[in-house]
């Protein structure tokens, strides 16, 4: 199983980092391995949100978790299952965004290395996105 954990501060309140976190349309934007994402544009719990990754492989995304300073969701292809949260800690000016996946699966194995750095990856990512939207 991979396991990867990382936090970084965002010039944003934990409602606005929330918010992009729970905009479905927006996740291709901050998470690279997926490709499409399929149904409506507000993430609400339970419900299953078709998705592309890299590879063209098909599966789905779900939010398991949805509340005020934690956010799960789960990503599933074919051999491959990612759970992954993201903590929201208000801090002054801003937010500490902590965030950690875990994999299962035998594509996870074989992916190990190629998830090197994720963690930081989609934080970076989510911050600039967080700073797009407040422009």
């Amino acid at each position: 199983m991979n396991e990867q954990t990382g936090n970084r501060t965002v010039a944003a309140s934990p409602a606005r980092v929330r918010q992009i976190l729970l905009d479905a349309a927006a996740v291709p934007e901050w998470n690279p391995a997926i490709r499409s994402l399929a149904g409506p544009d507000r993430a609400r719990l339970g419900e299953h949100y078709p998705v592309v990754v890299r590879g063209g492989l098909r599966g789905e995304i779900t939010w398991t978790r949805i509340e005020a300073w934690r956010v799960e969701m789960r990503i599933a292809v074919p051999g491959f299952t990612e759970d992954g949260w993201w903590r929201l800690t208000p801090q002054d000016g801003g937010t500490l965004v902590a965030h950690g996946f875990s994999h299962r699966g035998p594509l996870a194995v074989v992916l190990t290395r190629a998830f090197r750095g994720v963690v930081e990856l989609r934080l970076a990512r989510l911050a600039g996105r967080v700073g797009r939207a407040a422009a």
